[in-house]
C-alpha cells in the first residue's frame, strides 16, 4: 500500500550517475521521468570529453545534466573556463555541484567550492542552478577536529552570495541514514541563517555489503550504525536495504512541518538506477 505523503516527498527527486553507468543505459526515459535532475559525478581520471559526452546524452534524452566540478582536481582558472565551455556549448548545461573534491591535496590552483564560486565565471556563463554539499554528520575531512566550524562558516559565506547571484542555490547533501540526524541538522543550519533548500543525499536500495562498502570510503559518520545492527540480523542480512524508513520518516516530518527546509531526495543508486525507479513507483 502506497504512503501518500512518501509519495509526495519523493516528487521532483533527482538521481547521480556516472559516465560508466550513463553508458550502459540506453534510454533513461524506460526508467524515471522527463525532465529529472541528473547529476554526473566527475571521478578523479574522467577525461572532461567522456563528462561532457554524457551531459550531451542526458540533455539529448530530455533531462537536466548537474556535472560536478571538484575544486581540486581542476588545474586553473583557464581549465575551469575549459570546461563550463565545453559543457555550455556542447551539452546545453545550465546546473553545476560545485564541490572541493576527494582529492586530499589540490591539484593546482582551486581548494574549495567557495573558490570556484569566487571566479564568477558560472554566473558570467548564466548557470541557472548552482549546488553545493552538505554534510548531516560533519565531515573529517573539512573539520579535523569533529566540530562543523569551518563547514559552517563556508555555508554561511554561500548563503550570502546565494542573494547576489541569478542563480538558484540549494544544498545537496551526502548520504545518511538516520532522519533524526537529518531533521536536527537542517534545523539549526536554519536556525543560524541559512535558508537554502536542501535536497537531503539518500543510498538507494542496494545490498547490504554495498551500502557498508560505499558508506566507509565515503565517509558517512554515526548513522552507519544502523547498517551495521542490520548487519548483525541473520534473517536480514541477505534481505537488499531500502531506504522506506528514514524517507518515511522524513515524510512525515515534511508533512508535519511544511517549512521544514528539506525539499527535495537525491538519490545515490548504489545498487543501480532500475532498483531506485522500482523503489519509487512503489512508494
Amino acid at each position: 500500500m502506497k504512503n501518500d505523503k512518501l509519495t509526495n516527498f519523493l516528487k521532483g527527486f533527482s538521481l547521480e550517475v556516472t559516465p560508466r553507468a550513463a553508458a550502459k543505459i540506453e534510454n533513461f526515459s524506460e526508467l524515471i521521468p522527463k525532465g529529472t535532475l541528473i547529476y554526473i559525478a566527475h571521478i578523479e581520471g574522467t577525461p572532461i570529453e567522456e563528462m561532457v559526452e554524457t551531459a550531451k546524452k542526458i540533455n539529448d534524452q530530455g533531462y537536466s545534466p548537474m556535472p560536478h566540478f571538484p575544486a581540486r582536481i581542476i588545474k586553473n582558472e583557464q581549465v575551469l573556463q575549459d570546461w563550463i565551455s565545453q559543457y555550455k556549448n556542447e551539452a546545453n548545461v545550465e546546473n553545476a555541484l560545485l564541490i572541493a573534491g576527494g582529492s586530499n591535496k589540490p591539484y593546482g590552483d582551486f581548494d574549495s567550492s567557495v573558490q570556484l564560486i569566487e571566479s564568477e565565471l558560472f554566473d558570467v556563463a548564466g548557470f541557472k542552478n548552482l549546488h553545493i554539499a552538505g554534510h548531516p554528520e560533519g565531515n573529517k575531512d573539512i573539520d579535523n577536529d569533529g566540530t562543523t566550524s569551518n563547514i559552517d562558516k563556508a555555508l554561511s559565506w554561500k548563503n550570502e552570495f546565494s542573494k547576489r547571484t541569478d542563480a538558484t542555490m540549494a544544498i545537496t547533501t551526502q548520504f545518511c541514514f538516520d532522519s533524526e540526524t537529518v531533521i536536527n541538522w537542517a534545523n539549526n543550519i536554519k536556525n543560524n541563517g541559512i535558508d537554502l533548500p536542501i535536497h537531503i543525499g539518500i543510498a538507494g536500495p542496494a545490498k547490504l555489503q554495498t551500502l557498508l562498502k560505499y558508506s566507509l570510503e565515503c565517509g558517512v559518520g554515526a548513522s552507519i550504525k544502523i547498517l551495521q545492527k542490520r548487519a548483525m540480523d541473520l534473517t536480514k542480512l541477505l534481505l537488499p536495504y531500502k531506504p522506506t524508513q528514514i524517507l518515511s520518516e522524513l515524510a512525515e516530518y515534511k508533512f508535519d512541518n511544511p517549512d521544514f527546509n528539506v525539499e527535495k531526495v537525491h538519490f545515490f543508486p548504489l545498487g543501480g538506477i532500475k532498483q531506485v525507479s522500482k523503489f519509487v513507483e512503489e512508494s
